[in-house]
């Protein structure tokens, strides 16, 4: 018996089921639109406790008392899978905020550290159109991503003595997407490992610069 030429088609569709910690700033009612700022962890905190979370970066800020001109949602990836393989869920989070909270959305901000910087590439090539700037922290992607990546403003941050993802990944995530005429700012902490995200988080910076960008 020969083989068959055959096609599905059909509608296939999937449960998001993520854990997420919601910060809302101080006036949060005063205002009737507030950027927002979503935050990937690393893997070190994948899982379902989501004290996990607030080990580094944003979530550790905020629960040490700082206060934020955000709305900022840090998701929680489940052990099983890694941020890339939830980039269809982290856009339903995405739209479910957007839904549900007065969010400005010419004004959506993606970062992430480690495992959540290669996600914040991910997810920004995936959707493009949500975001207006990202700030992927020692991470990387892959050239595909490269013409989605080039209209989005992009920061980027990595320790040259990082022993965990080698500076190379950043260098060619910036070198692709600049070559392809995109607006990336990259920079190296000299003599930093992996810890490179503890002084990027630090920096008043980091935010003025998002702040300034806005999806026209």
């Amino acid at each position: 018996m020969s083989q068959q030429n055959r096609t599905f088609k059909a509608p296939v569709t999937k449960t998001a089921n993520l854990k997420y910690l919601l910060y809302l700033p101080e006036g949060y009612e005063s205002q009737d639109k507030w950027p927002l700022i979503i935050f990937l962890h690393g893997y070190g905190e994948r899982g379902d406790d989501l004290e996990l979370v607030k080990k580094h970066g944003l979530a550790k800020l905020i629960e040490a008392g700082q206060d934020f001109p955000f709305i900022i949602a840090s998701p929680q990836c489940p052990d099983t899978t890694v941020w890339p393989e939830q980039a269809d869920e982290l856009a339903g989070l995405i739209d479910a905020l957007i839904a549900e909270h007065n969010i400005d959305t010419s004004r959506v901000y993606l970062t992430g550290l480690s495992m959540g910087g290669y996600g914040t590439w991910y997810l920004a090539s995936r959707y493009p159109d949500k975001f207006a700037a990202i700030a992927p922290i020692c991470g990387g992607g892959g050239w595909w991503m490269t013409n989605s990546l080039k209209n989005i403003p992009a920061w980027v941050f990595h320790g040259d003595a990082d022993p965990v993802v080698p500076l190379i990944e950043s260098e060619l995530m910036v070198n692709r997407v600049k070559e392809a005429g995109g607006d990336v700012t990259f920079t190296v902490y000299p003599g930093v490992d992996h810890d490179s995200w503890t002084e990027t988080y630090d920096n008043p910076k980091l935010y003025e610069w998002l702040l300034s960008h806005q999806k026209s």
